[in-house]
């Protein structure tokens, strides 16, 4: 039936069909971390459009009071424009993270003003504005998760050789901006 030299055929072609087989798997589990990835970025980006379509809404209930604060209402215009033009995850973060410091600012000068705090629809949308930090910080964390998987896998051993025939690179975690654990600073040393 089967001489030894079909033995050694035989056993060729299973170990080929095994190394074709992981290989198909390896590239198909990357396929699916990396659009994990791509997913979880959106669900960010969901968010941080959530928190952008309030500003507007926070900045028009406090405008008419804070007349002198006009700057960080620019700031917070100009990180939003930022934003819309970014094209790279990278780009994205940096300006979040712009309108982020705006806002601190503009939410520091809001508690010192005891007319804003009773207004129903400033804190209306200040509870609406909190839950949807939450929401991003929830969604970042998952983001970094994934990241954290796909990079694993593609940085391990004998991965990584796979990863690169592949053309898979390592993506980015999403990291707060140098110099953001610092509080903004605002001087109401202003007169009304």
């Amino acid at each position: 039936m089967f001489n030894k030299k079909n033995w050694w055929w035989i056993a060729l072609i299973a170990v080929i069909v095994i190394v074709v087989l992981w290989v198909v798997g390896f590239y198909n589990s990357v396929i699916n971390l990396n659009e994990s990835v791509d997913n979880q970025w959106a669900q960010v980006e969901t968010q941080y459009q959530r928190r952008f379509d309030l500003i507007p809404n926070l900045v028009a209930s406090v405008k008419g009071v804070l007349t002198q604060e006009q700057t960080v209402f620019g700031d917070i215009a100009d990180a939003r424009t930022k934003y819309a033009g970014a094209t790279t995850v990278n780009d994205k973060v940096g300006a979040a993270t712009q309108v982020e410091s705006a806002l601190a600012r503009l939410l520091v000068i809001m508690e010192n003003y005891p007319v804003l705090k009773s207004n129903e629809t400033v804190q209306a949308l200040m509870v609406q504005l909190e839950g949807t930090e939450n929401r991003i910080s929830v969604e970042r964390k998952r983001f970094n998760d994934i990241v954290k998987l796909y990079n694993v896998k593609i940085k391990t051993f004998p991965s990584n050789i796979l990863a690169k025939v592949f053309g898979f690179d390592v993506r980015n975690f999403f990291e707060a901006v140098e110099g953001s654990e610092k509080a903004p600073t605002v001087d109401l040393n202003v007169t009304k």
